[in-house]
């Protein structure tokens, strides 16, 4: 029979180094749960003084299985953000063990200053961890309840080559692209180049995605070094994919796709809203697109966060991304939020039963 299993907390992502090599020396199950997109997101993607909790937790008998990597302190959340499409451990195994994660969550209910809430955000819901975390949280005396974050649209390539999955677009859509590259091509010459190593030419793309990004109608960036860096930490991954549209010498559309595995990721996009004539936006998705399943034989072409109307158009399926909340009835703080929580809830399931019906497959 194994051990119990040990957790030990590390608060620099540097430490995994001694504390859990294997970790770092394993391929990630996800882009998302993998040491380099924790470490960037934690360095470039948070205010400086935010405080890391990584729990890393494994049995006597089988060595580390999983590092948890969290943040916060009355409440403590998953190492997640804006920037964030989904959030798993930092694990070898292509299983979870439910005993290791319920010690993780012990750990935290019995260090000092134990948090009154915790968060968990984004999760895939089918996935082996959002399966096991309400269980183990209950096993571990907390209080623990799901909800909707957002819709995740996706393209199940199915083994089609990109000119059948073109022509299996909407027609709009289509004819949106062919047409709008024609008039693209009668205002001047224009070329699309896709960056996925280091160098001069990545910084170079970079500029250019930060520029067009400024011309764009998109909000300033939160934390500005942080596209920068995750383009950087992609190249040297080997998962980077920055695509730039320039008619002549100007960048008029960019957009920053990650492949990872057999799934390419269409993360960052903007276009010059002085362009928009052209949909240039469209006619570079056209070709990340074919890049990603000609090219890269990406399995899944997935558009992350969000039920925006375009994603629609491009993708095949939809599914739900959910939160996990869980409350320390052993704490005030604790006890209060949960009482407001499920009250709440119930109300809500009074007023909206149709609403509440909907999502009755998040737990």
């Amino acid at each position: 029979m194994p051990g119990p299993a040990s957790v030990v907390e590390l608060h620099e992502f540097s430490d995994l180094t001694i504390a859990a090599p294997e970790l770092l020396a394993c391929e990630a199950q996800d882009l998302f749960a993998s040491p380099a997109w924790f470490g960037t997101l934690h360095a470039h993607g948070f205010a400086a003084d935010t405080p890391l909790r990584l729990l890393v937790a494994g049995d006597r008998a089988r060595g580390t299985r999983l590092a948890l990597p969290l943040a916060g302190a009355g409440e403590v959340v998953s190492l997640a953000n804006y920037y964030s499409s989904l959030y798993a451990p930092i694990t070898c195994a292509t299983d979870l063990d439910p005993p290791v994660l319920e010690a993780v969550l012990r750990h935290l209910r019995s260090a000092p200053g134990r948090p009154a809430t915790l968060r968990f955000c984004p999760l895939d819901g089918a996935a082996a961890f959002a399966r096991a975390l309400k269980p183990a949280l209950a096993a571990a005396g907390y209080l623990a309840d799901s909800y909707f974050c957002f819709g995740n649209w996706y393209l199940a390539v199915d083994g089609r080559s990109y000119a059948t999955v073109f022509a299996g677009l909407p027609a709009a859509l289509r004819n949106t692209v062919q047409r709008r590259a024609r008039r693209l091509s009668r205002e001047g010459a224009w070329s699309i180049a896709i960056e996925s190593v280091g160098g001069p030419a990545l910084e170079a793309a970079i500029a250019d995605f930060t520029a067009v990004y400024a011309g764009s109608w998109k909000d300033p960036e939160p934390f500005p070094r942080f596209i920068p860096q995750l383009c950087r930490m992609a190249a040297a991954q080997g998962w980077l994919r920055l695509g730039v549209l320039k008619l002549g010498t100007r960048p008029i559309a960019a957009q920053l796709w990650l492949h990872h595995r057999t799934k390419s990721m269409i993360y960052k996009l903007a276009y010059d809203q002085a362009f928009e004539r052209f949909s240039p936006g469209s006619i570079l998705t056209a070709a990340m697109l074919r890049n990603a399943i000609d090219i890269d034989h990406a399995t899944e072409v997935d558009y992350l966060s969000g039920d925006d109307a375009y994603k629609r158009e491009w993708m095949s399926h939809r599914r739900s991304r959910i939160g996990i909340v869980a409350f320390d009835p052993a704490t005030p703080r604790g006890l209060i939020g949960a009482a407001r929580h499920f009250s709440a809830k119930r109300l809500r399931a009074w007023r909206y039963p149709r609403a509440t019906a909907a999502t009755a497959d998040l737990g």
